[in-house]
């Protein structure tokens, strides 16, 4: 049985626990809220870059195996997966749902190609980058820490090295893994096509929560684009930005999941040390009962003793 010496020490080792945790769920609030700023600000522009692209293509206004982001390629011979988790742990099961999505896209899609090493992974974050280091995996890049400091310079790196496999041909396809922000209590787990560029327009769970299938003119009115110069001109700068667009939000968006996980996990931390302190006082209360009265018994004892002597 432990001592009250040993009850003591737990107690406060719980409290200074219970302290840390409901300062890192003060952190994570604060930071949850900047971060939710910049993904709703965010939102409107990739949809609405999105919604053009798709334009392009449903109304056959250029040939798609003109431009080389969104030509499909038959023979599937290599992937790039770009997974985005956060740089430290104490977030629920943030990060690792985020890995088991891309484990499980690996093994249902590319597992042919990951056995002949022509999976290519790009780890966003410290714990993808550590957990797929230590496993037979080729990582491309180093992106560790960077949302110390998220910019929008970190997605156009991101997506210039995407492009630049893609056209280059060490890739066929790319795919974004991340968690879609919902709400401060849920994330979706996303594995989002990037290239080549889909034919539809690929939809989250907030996107269409937020009717972005809704067509914002009155029906039988069909939206039309004038370029100047040119459609292919204008792709030429759509589409890079489109494709950095969708990494920026998909940082966003995983920032702002993840401020949410922990902001959760450390209150649901904050409200067990307290249950463990209430458990802890009813212990240590009981077990000083138990002295006390063992005292007291020893007094008598020892009384009844003298008494007897006399």
């Amino acid at each position: 049985m432990a001592t009250l010496r040993d009850i003591r020490t737990r107690i406060g080792s719980v409290k200074s626990t219970q302290q840390v945790t409901r300062a890192m769920k003060m952190v994570a609030a604060a930071k949850l809220r900047r971060a939710q700023e910049n993904i709703f600000k965010t939102r409107p522009y990739a949809y609405k870059l999105s919604e053009i692209i798709g334009h392009f293509r449903r109304e056959g206004r250029f040939d798609p195996s003109s431009h080389p982001l969104f030509l499909q390629r038959e023979d599937v011979s290599g992937a790039l997966l770009i997974v985005i988790t956060a740089d430290r742990g104490l977030a629920g099961a943030f990060n690792t749902n985020v890995i088991k999505s891309a484990e499980e896209t690996v093994r249902q899609s590319y597992s042919a190609i990951s056995a002949a090493g022509r999976l290519r992974i790009v780890a966003v974050g410290r714990k993808a980058h550590e957990y797929f280091g230590k496993r037979d995996f080729t990582l491309v890049g180093d992106f560790r820490g960077i949302f110390r400091d998220l910019r929008f310079a970190i997605a156009q790196e991101i997506g210039d090295l995407a492009v630049s496999g893609f056209t280059g041909g060490e890739w066929d396809e790319v795919f974004v893994v991340y968690n879609e922000f919902k709400n401060t209590i849920a994330q979706n787990r996303i594995v989002e096509p990037l290239l080549p560029i889909p034919h539809e327009q690929f939809l989250t769970p907030v996107m269409d929560a937020e009717g972005v299938r809704r067509p914002e003119l009155r029906e039988g009115v069909v939206a039309d684009y004038i370029f100047e110069p040119d459609i292919r001109s204008a792709l030429d700068v759509l589409v890079p930005r489109y494709v950095n667009y969708k990494i920026w939000r998909a940082l966003l968006e995983s920032n702002a999941a993840e401020q949410g996980a922990r902001m959760v996990a450390m209150d649901s931390a904050t409200s067990n040390a307290g249950e463990l302190l209430r458990s802890l006082r009813l212990e240590y209360n009981r077990a000083r009962q138990s002295a006390i009265t063992s005292e007291i018994l020893e007094i008598i004892s020892g009384a009844n003793a003298l008494e007897e002597t006399s």
